[in-house]
């Protein structure tokens, strides 16, 4: 499986804003500006549904691994249910490969894969 390339956008105050900064402090145009970045992480683990577990165990199981919050480990786990699959950790290998291991301590089942580039 492989994840489509999105570029990384970060907000800039246009230059030719109609509205003067010191009349409207803080209204102004925004627009986006593409950055061209290098992926540094480019492996990811993906969790894929799971009919055996409860959505506690496998939420518990994703906070153990990963380090999320209750309430992110929740949504990645939903996700992996009404989906089929989400990504729950991106990173180097070795990391990836130590959060795979530790989903499949009770049988969750998973892929490690990376970006293409």
């Amino acid at each position: 499986m492989q994840l489509p390339d999105l570029p990384y956008f970060h907000p800039v105050r246009a230059a030719d804003s109609p509205w003067p900064s010191e009349e409207a402090p803080g209204v102004g145009t925004v627009t986006l500006e593409e950055m061209e970045t290098e992926t540094t992480t480019p492996y990811f683990v993906v969790l894929f549904d799971d009919d055996f577990h409860t959505i506690d165990q496998v939420v518990h199981q994703v906070q153990k691994a990963t380090g999320l919050s209750a309430h992110d480990a929740f949504e990645v786990t939903v996700e992996a249910h009404e989906k089929g699959r989400a990504v729950c950790y991106s990173g180097e290998l070795e990391e990836c490969e130590r959060v795979g291991n530790i989903l499949r301590e009770i049988k969750l089942t998973v892929e490690i894969d990376h970006y293409p580039g």
